[in-house]
C-alpha cells in the first residue's frame, strides 16, 4: 500500500492538504469522496507496503486472523467479507487497518496471499507462502486451521520462555544488588576494622578487599561493560555475517540452554515443514521458506545446503544426514517417511516429540533456578562473612585472660 500527500476540495470550495495510504490513486480518490473531499492533485510520498512493521500486532491477533478466516472460509463466506468482518470487529486499531490495506488490495484484483505480501513485518513469508499453496489447492480453510494452531504452539512457547527468564532475571538483580551494597558499602567498613587489628590476612581476605576495592572504585565499568559488550556483540552480529554465525554458532553450544534451542528450532522447522508439503508445495520450496524461518544461521546454512544436495539428486534424509547437525531421531523418521509415503505424518511426529521434550526441559529447569540462585547467594555471603569474621576470631583465640 502507497502513501500519498494529496490537495483535494470540499463541498464548500475549501482547499484542503493531507495525507492518506491508499492501493493507487483511484483508491485515493474513492476514499477522499468518501469524506466529502474532491482529489484535485497527488504525490506520492513512500510505498507504506515495503517497510510496514508489525508493531502493534501481537502474535494472539495473528491467531484471531486465522480462526477467523478458517471459520468464515469453511462456512462459504467470500475471502472480502471476511475481511470486512473483522476490519469492523477487531479492537486494535493497527490490525484494522492492516484489514482495511488488504480489503481494498483484493478488491483491486489481488490475491489474498499477495495482499498479505504488502505487509512482511506482520506476515512472515512462510504463511505467506502457505496461504497461496491453500489459494491453488482449494484447501484454505485447512491451511488457516494449521497455522492457528501453530501459532499457538509458538505463543505457548514464548509464554514458558517468558516465564523461565523473567524469575532468574527478578532473582539475579537482588542478588546483584545484594552484592554491590556488600562489596561498596559492608566490606569496606568491615575490612578498615580488620586491618587495626594490625595482623597478617588470610589470602581469601585479600581477595575480597581486592574485589571491593574494584567496586568500589570502578563501579561504572562493572555495570556499563557487560551491557557495552553485549551492545557491541549484537551490533557486530548484525552488520558482520561472520560474528553473526559465531554467536548462532556459540548459542547452540550453551550448556542445557543451547539443547532446548536447538529443539525449539527443529520442532518449529519440522512442524512447518509439514504444513507446507502437506500444502501441495515442493520439497525444495519447502527447503527454502525454512531457512527463513530457522532464526538461526547455522541451522540456517545446513537447510540451505539440504536444499542445493536435493536439486543435485539426493533424497531427503541422506541430504540431511550429510550437513551433520540434526539429530538422529529427525533422520530416522525423515527416513520412514520417504519410504513409507507418509513424510507430512513423520515430520509431525518430530515436531510433537520435541514440542513435549522442550516443554519438560524448561520444567526442569524452572525448578532448579531457584536453589541455584540461593547457593550463589549463600557462597557469596559467607565467603564475606569468613573472610571478615575469621580474621576477628583469629585475633580473638590469641588473647590471653
Amino acid at each position: 500500500m502507497d502513501f500519498y500527500q494529496y490537495k483535494a476540495i470540499d463541498q464548500f470550495g475549501r482547499v484542503q492538504v493531507g495525507q492518506s495510504d491508499a492501493v493507487n490513486v483511484a483508491d485515493l480518490e474513492m476514499r477522499l469522496r468518501k469524506l466529502g473531499l474532491d482529489l484535485v492533485n497527488c504525490t506520492e510520498i513512500r510505498t507504506r507496503g515495503k517497510t510496514a512493521s508489525g508493531r502493534g500486532i501481537k502474535r494472539r491477533d495473528l491467531i484471531l486472523f486465522c480462526f477467523h478466516m478458517e471459520q468464515t472460509s469453511r462456512a462459504g463466506v467470500p475471502i472480502l467479507d471476511s475481511l470486512q468482518d473483522l476490519r469492523d470487529s477487531t479492537e486494535n486499531p493497527r490490525l484494522r487497518e492492516v484489514m482495511s490495506a488488504m480489503t481494498e488490495s483484493i478488491s483491486g484484483g489481488k490475491t489474498l496471499s499477495q495482499a498479505m505480501q504488502d505487509f512482511p513485518g506482520v506476515f512472515e513469508n512462510v504463511l505467506c507462502s502457505l496461504i497461496r499453496a491453500g489459494e491453488q489447492s482449494g484447501n484454505i480453510g485447512e491451511v488457516f486451521r494449521r497455522l492457528g494452531e501453530s501459532l499457538k504452539w509458538q505463543d505457548e512457547q514464548a509464554a514458558q520462555a517468558k516465564k523461565l527468564i523473567m524469575y532468574p532475571a527478578f532473582v539475579g538483580t537482588v542478588v546483584i544488588g545484594v552484592l554491590f551494597f556488600l562489596m561498596i558499602y559492608l566490606v569496606p567498613q568491615l575490612v578498615s576494622f580488620v586491618k587495626t587489628m594490625g595482623q597478617e590476612l588470610p589470602g581469601h581476605t585479600k581477595a575480597l578487599i581486592f574485589v571491593s576495592g574494584i567496586f568500589v572504585h570502578y563501579w561504572y565499568a562493572v555495570i556499563l561493560g557487560p551491557a557495552v559488550i553485549v551492545a557491541l556483540v549484537m551490533i557486530g552480529a548484525r552488520v558482520n555475517p561472520g560474528i553473526r554465525l559465531a554467536v548462532d554458532r556459540m548459542k547452540l553450544r550453551l550448556p542445557v540452554f543451547g539443547n532446548i534451542l536447538q529443539k525449539i528450532i527443529l520442532a518449529r522447522l519440522a512442524g512447518f515443514f509439514a504444513m507446507m508439503y502437506a500444502s501441495g508445495i515442493t520439497i525444495i520450496d519447502c527447503i527454502r521458506t525454512s531457512e527463513d524461518i530457522a532464526g538461526n544461521k547455522v541451522i540456517e546454512n545446513a537447510v540451505r545446503a539440504v536444499g542445493q544436495q536435493i536439486a543435485d539428486g539426493k533424497n531427503l534424509s541422506d541430504s540431511f544426514a550429510s550437513t551433520g547437525l540434526f539429530p538422529p531421531l529427525i533422520l530416522r523418521m525423515i527416513r520412514v517417511g520417504e519410504s513409507t509415503g507418509a513424510l507430512e505424518t513423520s515430520l509431525e511426529n518430530v515436531a510433537y516429540f520435541y514440542t513435549r521434550d522442550v516443554k519438560e526441559a524448561i520444567e526442569r529447569l524452572q525448578s532448579m533456578i531457584e536453589p541455584t540462585m540461593t547457593v550463589i547467594l549463600g557462597v557469596i555471603i559467607g565467603w564475606v562473612m569468613m573472610s571478615v569474621l575469621g580474621p576477628i576470631y583469629d585475633l580473638i583465640t590469641k588473647i590471653k585472660i
